[in-house]
Order: C-alpha cells, then sequence, then structure tokens
C-alpha cells in the first residue's frame, strides 16, 4: 500500500466530483476555490487574491473542456464577506472585462470548504 503525503497547503483528499461536465454543447462547473485544479494546491490569501486564484483555476478548467472565460454565460459566486463586495467586483471585473459580461449572481455564505473566503461556478458553452 503507498501512502501519499500532502502538504499542508494541499485538499487531504481527492475531489469526489467533476471540474466540469458538459452536455449538449454547454459546460458546467462545480465550484470553483483558491485550489489547483491540477496538483490541489490550496492559494489562501485575502478575498482579491483568492477570487484571481480562483478565476484562473476556472479559466483551466473551462479552456480544458474546450470552452472559455468569453464564453460563460452564468456566474455564481459565493463570498464570505459582502462587506467586500466592491474589491471581489474590481478583481472579477479583470476577468470579465465587457462588454458582454456574464450573468452573475453573488450569495454572502457564513463558511465555505478549507475557510475559503469565495467559490466561484459557472455554465458557458463550447
Amino acid at each position: 500500500m503507498t501512502s501519499h503525503h500532502r502538504s499542508p497547503h494541499q485538499l487531504e483528499h481527492g475531489p469526489i466530483f467533476s471540474w466540469h461536465r458538459d452536455h449538449n454543447g454547454f459546460i458546467f462547473t462545480s465550484g470553483h476555490a483558491a485550489v489547483d485544479v491540477e496538483s490541489l494546491g490550496i492559494t489562501l490569501g485575502d478575498l482579491v487574491a483568492e477570487t484571481h486564484a480562483t478565476l484562473t483555476n476556472l479559466r483551466r478548467t473551462l479552456e480544458k473542456a474546450g470552452s472559455s472565460l468569453e464564453k460563460v454565460l452564468k456566474i455564481t459566486a459565493f463570498i464570505t464577506d459582502m462587506g467586500q463586495f466592491a474589491a471581489f467586483n474590481k478583481a472579477y471585473g479583470t476577468f470579465f472585462p465587457g462588454p458582454k459580461v456574464p450573468a452573475r449572481t453573488c450569495i454572502e455564505v457564513a463558511r465555505l470548504p478549507f475557510n475559503f473566503k469565495v467559490e466561484i461556478e459557472a455554465i458557458a458553452h463550447v
């Protein structure tokens, strides 16, 4: 039996979900956070840093699925502090500069897994 040791800055287990699924030309992603989708390394930081890491990971997932951030139709974002909504919006806007930005819902939550400050899921087309 082989033992796999992870650093304290990695998920303690492999995800029990798919990073994305596709159906009839649409890509549905799982919630992404500041977790590298390849190494499962965690990048905790302030809300802005986590938003950048999260959207970078989401971009990678979409590109692997044959899509891109430009093809995102709908975003659902969960943040732990709506008091930082303006900072979140500014960081988010660097990934979705417009003019046709995705529809979006932003929800404040009490807690996210691994104490992340933001989690984002997307629906895109190929």
